[in-house]
């Protein structure tokens, strides 16, 4: 309670300071949006249905690419932990992808895909890919073997292994992984939308910029921020918090 009430104030003494400065005239006023600019600018967003297409469409991309890579970059983790071989070709392609940031595969994509959709697409599908793989290599790597040969002998062979032994193991783990491909995946998706033609809310932002108004990038800005926030807590964090509980790294309140 004390750690939100800290927080409450640290905004609010924010938002004054915020205010204040363009008040006070520290900023060129034409590229500087107070608090009361950028909630016009919020008002208007709303009002003309624009923010919620672009939220919309936003939304539909992330789900889309996100969920496709992690469930490609689960199997991929899982394949590099348990065959050798394949670890040992793919593993090096994987730490390139990392080292290589997947934005950077939006202009390439553009030219093989010739859609922005497609481009935007796969440029998420990248950055996530590598987190959740990893995380899921990692994850599955650290299973004791004494736990893996004890259920095989107790009848938990073939897919069944894999179910109900290795993948429940490894999932506060791969957990981390998702939350971490989720994270790099909303970040990629603003870049792409800003290089691309397509509405989005990474577009809108870009459109702002175009035209200089200040109070709109911020609104954007915010609105972005909040999203991010608020799947990042409402579902990753609650998601980790449950698993620990059930796994008993962790006890309820």
């Amino acid at each position: 309670m004390r750690n939100r009430l800290s927080q409450f104030l640290l905004i609010i003494a924010l938002l004054i300071f915020w205010q204040a400065a363009g008040l006070l005239g520290w900023w060129p006023p034409d590229r500087y949006a107070r608090p009361v600019d950028v909630a016009a600018a919020l008002e208007r967003l709303g009002g003309s249905g624009e923010l919620l297409a672009a939220l919309l469409v936003t939304l539909r991309r992330m789900l889309a690419g996100y969920i496709s890579a992690t469930l490609l970059g689960a199997l991929l983790g899982l394949a590099m932990a348990r065959l050798p071989r394949v670890s040992a070709v793919v593993s090096p392609l994987v730490t390139g992808l990392q080292a290589l940031p997947a934005i950077c595969w939006y202009p390439l994509a553009h030219l093989w895909l010739e859609l922005d959709e497609g481009a935007i697409l796969l440029v998420i599908a990248i950055g996530t890919l590598s987190s959740v793989a990893s995380a899921a290599e990692g994850a599955i790597r650290t299973i004791p073997q004494a736990f893996v040969r004890a259920a095989a002998t107790m009848g938990a062979r073939g897919w069944r292994l894999y179910v109900r032994v290795i993948l429940p193991a490894a999932l506060p783990t791969l957990l981390t992984g998702m939350r971490a491909g989720w994270t790099s995946a909303w970040r990629l998706l603003m870049a792409a939308e800003m290089l691309g033609a397509s509405p989005g809310l990474g577009r809108l932002l870009g459109s702002g910029q175009e035209s200089g108004d200040a109070a709109l990038v911020v609104a954007l800005m915010l609105i972005v921020l909040a999203v991010g926030l608020s799947v990042d807590r409402l579902v990753f964090a609650r998601a980790e918090r449950a698993v620990r509980l059930r796994w008993g790294y962790e006890q309820d309140a």
